[in-house]
């Protein structure tokens, strides 16, 4: 069979998506490939169907243990055999894929990099015919990265070591052109072929929002989608668990993850995420990875990323199966703060010997958390900013973003500037370390005890600004802290405010300080238009496909995707042949699943006449 009829046999459907012709016919013939596309593109499929095309074996260097099991599911329910190799496995589990992989009964091998050099699976990989190795994550071998990890830098050594060298493919979600160069250069890619289908997710709408209370905006938001799928991120373990009771509490179908719980734990609730039965995700950074579950219909950031990268991979787990989707950020001043002190305090950076490598790494952390920062804090299109981060051009208007739709206004605050700065300022004259709500606080008058027994009360600047509210105060200096116009510094046990070169400037009257303010708080998905009647049988056929999954013990969207489901309602195919023609089906999933589904599709338009 050629390239199209395995797409329309194992993933059922007629054509590839941009990008991926291109990268299977290069892998085919020989070349590496270098491709970024973003989650939901279908970036497996470029290795996948090379894999069965192909003598010998494909590896498939992956980094997390539930990404492996999680692919290798799927490629067995369209019947394409494949094995993982993982930590979580036995002696006796471990020698028997190895023994299928010998004997030729395994098209696909994933395995963590980790693996690569150790004794046992250097003699494996030189008595076995390796045709194409693939390295998903791909960033991750780049320092210039969100997600390094040092065994990433083994798999050249690795490949060094085969008999042969087999062709590499090298792919992922989130990429600059610097960390390009990097993935290039520390894989060893020989002149590889580069495809870049584009950033931009259009089914997906981004939005910031900067709430008083970001508890009643997440129940608000989860109130929305109350039923849907959704993953809601936040920066520590304890707020993970905060977050989660609160939302047990207001009655969600709520569960956690993050590294601080026992794997037993952690698997049992990824496990209810995956399966449905719960509908909401609150984690750490730590979920998500190569989480392939397709139905997540939105994605709540409870605190600002520390990079762009992070949130744009983060942000589009949501809507892979094609459907409207929703990522909303709830940003605060405060979650800079917290992040400056993750990059200074982070793993892969403490105990460093090499002491300028550690202080390179921590100030390309920073650099980069000041882009993530301008991003929540930016008056034009948010998704217009984010293309142009990844090195694409963009409109400054897509209409489907908070910035468009809230229709934000600039507003010139010199004046207030300059009065912000004077406070710092004569605080720092009179021996204060202030931080943003003190500052705030001194500026407005405000008579709190702390502040009075401070004598803070006695600066010059003292109530300059009593016509402001403390919160909008705030607004000003985080904008004046994303803009450089002012700076931050650990002190103590908190961060206090520092004077910047752009201070001195505004001081002096030779820049004027512009930030944007919106009109409204808007958040609006396009939901395509479903008739009743379509929505009914959606209904009646999600409940099947989760009869189904739950004998079968696989997640629901290993059988079919939500979109599979919406394209049945829309078709309403009579027959099997029809049904082979709905759109993320394929010849298998007709075999195992057409005649029940086109029974209840049946049932339900005879009930409907």
């Amino acid at each position: 069979m050629n390239q199209l009829q395995l797409l329309h046999e194992y993933f059922g459907h007629t054509s590839f998506r941009t990008g991926q012709a291109e990268a299977i016919d290069a892998l085919l013939q020989g070349k590496d490939v270098l491709a970024v596309m973003p989650t939901g593109a279908g970036k497996s499929v470029c290795y996948q169907i090379p894999a069965m095309m192909l003598p010998g074996i494909t590896l498939v260097i992956s980094p997390l243990i539930s990404l492996m099991k999680d692919q290798v599911e799927s490629l067995h329910q369209a019947g394409i055999p494949a094995a993982c190799i993982n930590s979580s496995m036995t002696s006796e589990e471990y020698q028997m894929v190895m023994y299928d992989a010998k004997q030729g009964h395994c098209r696909l091998l994933y395995v963590a990099p980790e693996r690569l050099m150790t004794e046992s699976f250097l003699r494996f990989a030189e008595s076995i015919p390796i045709s194409m190795i693939t390295v998903d994550e791909a960033h991750c071998v780049s320092q210039w990265g969100q997600d390094f990890r040092q065994s990433y830098l083994d798999i050249a050594a690795f490949v060094r070591t085969l008999p042969h060298r087999p062709v590499i493919g090298a792919f992922t979600a989130t990429a600059t052109q610097q960390v390009c160069g990097d993935i290039i250069r520390f894989l060893e890619l020989r002149e590889p072929v580069r495809i870049t289908t584009g950033f931009d997710r259009k089914n997906l709408y981004f939005g910031v929002q900067t709430p008083k209370d970001k508890s009643k905006a997440l129940l608000s938001l989860l109130q929305k989608n109350k039923g849907r799928s959704g993953i809601v991120y936040c920066l520590s373990r304890k707020l993970v668990e905060q977050v989660c009771d609160e939302l047990c509490a207001a009655g969600f179908a709520a569960t956690r993850y993050h590294a601080g719980l026992q794997p037993e734990e952690r698997a049992v609730n990824q496990e209810d995420f995956l399966y449905d039965r719960k509908t909401v995700m609150v984690a750490t950074n730590a979920f998500g990875m190569g989480i392939d579950k397709s139905n997540v219909s939105f994605v709540i950031h409870y605190n600002m990323p520390k990079d762009l990268e992070s949130y744009y991979q983060e942000a589009g787990r949501a809507g892979r199966d094609g459907e409207p989707a929703e990522c909303i950020l709830l940003y605060s001043g405060k979650d800079v703060r917290t992040n400056q002190f993750l990059i200074e305090q982070a793993r892969e950076t403490e105990g460093m010997e090499d002491i300028a490598l550690r202080e390179s790494l921590i100030a390309k952390g920073k650099e980069r958390l000041k882009t993530m920062t301008l991003y929540c804090t930016a008056a034009e299109c948010l998704r217009g900013y984010m293309l142009r981060y990844f090195g694409e051009t963009a409109s400054h208007f897509c209409g489907h973003c908070s910035a468009c739709l809230n229709h934000t206004e600039k507003k010139d605050i010199t004046l207030e500037a300059m009065k912000i700065i004077s406070c710092v300022y004569r605080g720092q004259q009179k021996g204060y370390h202030l931080s943003r709500t003190m500052t705030a606080a001194v500026l407005t008058g405000s008579s709190k005890k702390t502040l009075l027994d401070m004598r803070l009360d006695q600066l010059s600047t003292y109530g300059i600004m009593s016509d402001c509210s403390a919160a909008s105060v705030l607004q000003m200096i985080d904008a004046m802290i994303a803009g450089g116009d002012l700076g931050m510094r650990p002190y103590k046990e908190y961060s206090e405010l520092m004077l910047t070169a752009e201070s001195a400037s505004i001081i002096r009257k030779e820049k004027r300080v512009v930030i944007p303010l919106p009109k409204q708080e808007t958040t609006s998905v396009q939901l395509e238009n479903v008739s009743a009647e379509d929505e009914a049988l959606f209904q009646r056929l999600r409940r099947l496909r989760e009869k189904i999954a739950m004998k079968e013990h696989v997640p629901p969207y290993v059988v079919f995707s939500n979109a599979a489901l919406r394209d049945m309602c829309r078709r309403r195919p009579g027959n099997l042949q029809e049904f082979g023609l709905v759109s993320g089906v394929g010849v298998m999933r007709t075999q195992k699943y057409g005649k029940d589904f086109l029974k209840e599709i049946q049932k339900f338009t005879e009930e409907n006449r």
